[in-house]
């Protein structure tokens, strides 16, 4: 084995996959930097993550390979970073790719002057030349000969680009006011990009961006759209019969190759799990869908058992490949933890069920993945799981009753589950992001109120207190972004904040903990004082502490996840009714102004700020339910409100013989300690108390 370079003293995970490679990597900091200025050589930049199918290809085909190692240890200073560990800088080199190309992802392959700025980029880049790109080799060694004899040329690049950046970054319409009228314009470019045919966006590949369902389920309600109601409906119903939803072992794969949702990029991350199992519960609430709630289960399920560390912290995400044959652990492959031969199924499943099993979920002797989706043959003969024919009319085929067919598929299932479990396990990528645990905890108290497992709220209360024992610095008041094999380490981003703050929410109303609002309170304090721009309006992405950073970005572009402003508004929104603190409600107001111009030129982008803007429209209502936690009474009507669908609204918890010092307005609240009232306010004006369940209901329904 090749003497390891300087990654190995890193935590990251895929730093630590890099850290035998010939080339001679740095992590991203001060030495790597001296040696560039040092020896007057340009940075050759590689940013990817661990579980990222194409970095592992491009580390197999270029970085182990000697000569190229030779090459780059010869040209660059060559520095490796984990963009989950370091969003910070992966944020600006990501938006100079994509000024340079118009497009970007990972691996990211960025070429920078010693003073950090990029005048060159890719993203994979072929050992030959091959697809119309040229070869590594030949790449990097023209990059030499244009640093050494056009050397102007290339600062002028670098210089150009940043000065873009920084212009578009900072770029602001003063002037510009939040006008509810976007909604029903941004629904309409919606509903224009929509597959109607097989549900989401757009074409192949094609991605779930949970932010989107938010929007239009809030839009359903708002804007009374039964068609966006429906559109998330088929969308979610397509996903959960699709390849990219795991079927054996519950959860949800990044994304899906094709239009149909049926041949998945296997990779499973955090992010997706936490803000899916939110979506289909809010859809729950709405349909009353049993197979919405079987999807959450089984999705929370997979994150207790898989995702879930020992001390209650949430991994980041499974790997896309794995080893197809335990005797060779380094000859991997996409897919192979998950896919089937039909030889396979009928050794492990008796004739009966293996012949019901096939027919339910389109397996083939020769596979099901079409050849469209599958141009270099990863997938003959192998088989993706996916709902080729309902319960319905597999029972028909069959002459069996549904329950029957269903008992079938679900014994099988296990079968298989239990089969697959002794297989090669894809890599676990088990660091722990704060940001990501934020999402999560959301996922398992928004599941927990409306499905009433005490698991999740206990799932959501070890992550929260787990952050705030482990990433939190009380004394120093500082947020920290990762956390792995005991070290806390970065500052946290924008997301780090407001992600935790609405889990830290969303946690109180499941559980009604004052010390989550209180935590949730004292960071929205700290984020405020971090990253809000006092001359501009709304949040910078970093708190500028970090100077090899060479800008301060305000994203727009909700994505996977939503942005870190898209969220900052919503919390103090959703505080400032909590505490009736109208300085937080300005600064939410101020920063949808600072975005609105954006909003309107390209509303597609913003569908989480939309849903910030849609509370931020709303007449939010504050229900508060008092009575004794324990008693019966106090249970139904707070069951009641969780069966409803509403998003502009924060529910409270008033115990009798208790001070709210957070919530002063509660002290005036006349509380009957032997009978459990529920009140619907608004503008801290309220209706008349009710005491049953019934009354409730009617009034939550007006």
């Amino acid at each position: 084995m090749t003497k390891p370079n300087r990654l190995i003293h890193e935590k990251s995970p895929y730093l630590l996959q890099h850290a035998h490679n010939p080339v001679d990597w740095y992590p991203w900091g001060e030495e790597a930097f001296e040696k560039a200025k040092r020896e007057d050589k340009p940075i050759f930049l590689s940013i990817g993550y661990s579980t990222c199918y194409w970095c592992h290809v491009m580390e197999r085909e270029v970085f182990e390979n000697d000569e190229m190692a030779e090459l780059l240890n010869k040209y660059f200073v060559c520095i490796k970073v984990d963009r989950e560990e370091r969003p910070d800088v992966d944020r600006i080199y990501m938006s100079s790719l994509q000024s340079m190309t118009g497009s970007g992802g990972w691996p990211m392959s960025m070429f920078l002057t010693p003073d950090l700025e990029p005048f060159y980029g890719a993203t994979y880049i072929p050992p030959e030349s091959r697809y119309g790109m040229p070869g590594f080799s030949e790449l990097i060694t023209e990059i030499h000969n244009a640093w050494v004899n056009r050397r102007e040329e290339v600062i002028r690049s670098g210089d150009n680009i940043i000065n873009y950046l920084s212009k578009a970054f900072s770029s602001t319409d003063k002037s510009s006011k939040i006008d509810r009228s976007l909604f029903q314009r941004s629904l309409g470019i919606f509903k224009s990009q929509y597959d109607e045919q097989y549900g989401g966006f757009g074409g192949a590949p094609k991605f779930p961006r949970p932010v989107v369902f938010n929007f239009l389920i809030r839009m359903h309600r708002t804007l009374n759209d039964k068609e966006a109601k429906q559109m998330v409906s088929d969308t979610l119903h397509k996903m959960s019969n699709g390849g990219i939803y795991d079927h054996t072992g519950g959860g949800f794969h990044r994304y899906s190759v094709d239009r149909f949702w049926r041949v998945p990029h296997f990779e499973k991350m955090l992010y997706d799990q936490a803000q899916l199992v939110s979506v289909y519960s809010d859809a729950y609430r709405l349909r009353k869908n049993e197979s919405y709630a079987n999807v959450v289960k089984e999705t929370l399920q997979y994150v207790q058992t898989k995702l879930t560390d020992s001390n209650g912290g949430f991994y980041s995400a499974e790997d896309a490949e794995s080893a197809p044959d335990p005797s060779l652990p380094d000859k991997k492959e996409e897919g192979a933890f998950y896919v089937w031969t039909k030889d396979e199924i009928d050794r492990i499943l008796d004739p009966q069920r293996a012949e019901v099993f096939c027919f339910y979920f389109g397996i083939g002797e020769r596979g099901n993945v079409p050849a469209s989706s599958d141009p270099h043959n990863v997938f003959a003969n192998k088989n993706i799981l996916y709902i080729a024919n309902s319960i319905h009319d597999t029972a028909n085929k069959f002459g069996k009753y549904e329950e029957e067919i269903l008992s079938i598929i679900n014994e099988s299932r296990v079968l298989l589950f239990d089969n697959r479990e002794k297989r090669s396990l894809p890599h676990l990528d088990d660091k722990i992001l704060t940001s990501w645990n934020g999402l999560m905890i959301s996922g398992f108290a928004n599941a927990y109120r409306a499905f009433g497992d005490e698991s999740y709220v206990n799932s959501a209360r070890k992550s929260a207190d787990f952050i705030l024992s482990k990433l939190y610095d009380h004394d120093n008041k500082i947020l920290y972004h990762r956390y792995r094999d005991g070290e806390s380490r970065f500052e946290g981003t924008l997301e780090d904040y407001a992600f935790f703050i609405q889990g830290l929410l969303d946690l109180y109303e499941a559980c009604f903990e004052e010390k989550y609002l209180e935590a949730a309170a004292g960071l929205a304090e700290l984020m405020i004082s971090c990253f809000y721009d006092k001359e501009h309006g709304a949040f910078f992405d970093t708190t500028g502490n970090d100077k090899s950073i060479l800008l301060r970005t305000k994203e727009e572009y909700d994505s996977a996840e939503p942005t870190g402003n898209s969220v900052a508004v919503l919390d103090l929104l959703r505080l400032s009714h909590f505490m009736e603190n109208y300085s937080y409600y300005e600064l939410a107001e101020g920063t949808l102004n600072f975005f609105s111009s954006r909003i309107s030129d390209n509303p597609y982008s913003m569908p989480g700020m939309l849903s910030s803007a849609d509370f931020y429209f709303s007449k939010t209502k504050q229900i508060i339910i008092s009575g004794e936690r324990d008693s019966a009474q106090t249970k139904d009507l707070i069951s009641e409100v969780n069966k409803h669908y509403l998003p502009n609204s924060i529910l409270i918890l008033v115990e009798p013989g208790k001070q709210y010092h957070l919530m002063p307005f509660l002290n005036s609240i006349i509380i009957d300690s032997k009978i459990s009232s529920a009140y619907v306010c608004e503008n801290y004006t309220c209706k008349l108390p009710v005491t049953g369940a019934e009354e409730l209901r009617k009034i939550l329904q007006e």
